[in-house]
């Protein structure tokens, strides 16, 4: 009997359904709809990945829960509640890998665009003003990056591409890593920071890393750098970062995520000079979402046949571990 899988999603499917429907019972669901189908089903594809509502829908008798929870993001936190981590019947998976390479060139173009002061020269564009000026080099500046998983180890490539000195910030500290060279923690962690002209943050959002940038990592950090986030807007305490941009210690800052999505029209980082403000879309390029159905794909593929998930997450940390799998599920 095929298993009954339930697609969470927000108007848009998934572009290979019918491929997905040829392996799986699959009904579909919007949130309101959630807490009557999920009941029972033995998958759910959070195809709307950032949303309450499954937390909310989560079946009380935990026999009625599914046994593999799939969502098509990187980041797990919003499926991080206690119903479903607690259950060791339950399986969950992320799209790991689908988004490195983009969210690297994404940074780079970011960090370009605040060294060469491209709103500026868009601003001055728009009034028609002839304003020659200096920009900055990034060869040579160094650059920090927070979160040594496959997003971090890809914008570390990327940066070393262009002649930027890289190190990394992660749970271990080792000096001979092959993307970072240098990996700093603890002890270490402060002096990186009063060196970085660039702190870019690509870690998961787990009870240890939210607010991870406070107001004391906020002024340890070189006077004049900059700080990038396209890892998660809970990474970072946003009224201390307000007040290091507002005063000047911080020339400015890229930020893709926010601790509240979308970012209120009142946060005053919309209208602060030197900050760039995304909608958490620096992952998404031209063929995104048939890269996520895929993955589903191969793993649901993988299920039928009894074979290994790909990208199984550790519920207690927050992140797939290297070389984790699951038999079966």
């Amino acid at each position: 009997m095929a298993d009954r899988l339930v697609v969470l999603h927000q108007g848009i499917l998934p572009p290979n359904a019918e491929h997905i429907e040829a392996l799986a019972d699959t009904v579909y669901a919007t949130e309101e709809e959630l807490p009557l189908l999920l009941p029972g089903a033995d998958i759910l594809l959070c195809w709307h990945s950032i949303t309450p509502a499954v937390a909310e829908s989560w079946p009380e008798d935990p026999t009625l829960a599914p046994a593999w929870v799939h969502v098509a993001a990187a980041g797990v936190d919003s499926l991080l509640f206690p119903a479903l981590v607690d259950n060791a019947d339950v399986v969950l998976t992320n799209s790991r890998g689908v988004y490195d390479q983009a969210i690297a060139e994404y940074v780079l173009g970011l960090i370009l665009a605040l060294a060469k002061d491209f709103p500026g020269t868009w601003e001055h564009q728009r009034r028609r003003e002839w304003r020659p000026r200096d920009s900055e080099r990034i060869g040579g500046r160094t650059a920090l990056v927070w979160g040594t998983g496959p997003i971090g180890r890809a914008v570390a490539r990327m940066l070393r591409a262009v002649g930027m000195r890289v190190c990394g910030a992660g749970r271990t500290a080792r000096a001979d890593d092959p993307d970072f060279g240098t990996v700093h923690e603890g002890a270490s962690l402060r002096p990186a920071l009063a060196d970085a002209d660039y702190v870019i943050l690509a870690a998961p959002l787990t009870p240890a890393t939210r607010c991870m940038v406070d107001a004391s990592i906020l002024a340890a950090m070189k006077p004049g750098a900059r700080l990038v986030n396209v890892g998660r807007g809970g990474l970072v305490d946003e009224e201390p970062l307000v007040k290091h941009l507002a005063d000047g210690r911080l020339a400015g800052a890229a930020l893709d995520v926010f601790a509240q999505e979308p970012l209120p029209a009142a946060s005053p980082l919309w209208d602060m000079p030197g900050v760039i403000v995304s909608p958490h879309t620096a992952g998404e390029v031209t063929g995104w979402r048939a890269d996520l159905a895929d993955l589903f794909l191969e793993n649901l593929g993988r299920r039928v046949e009894g074979r290994p998930l790909r990208n199984v997450v550790d519920k207690e940390k927050g992140y797939v571990r290297d070389g984790t799998a699951l038999e079966s599920c």
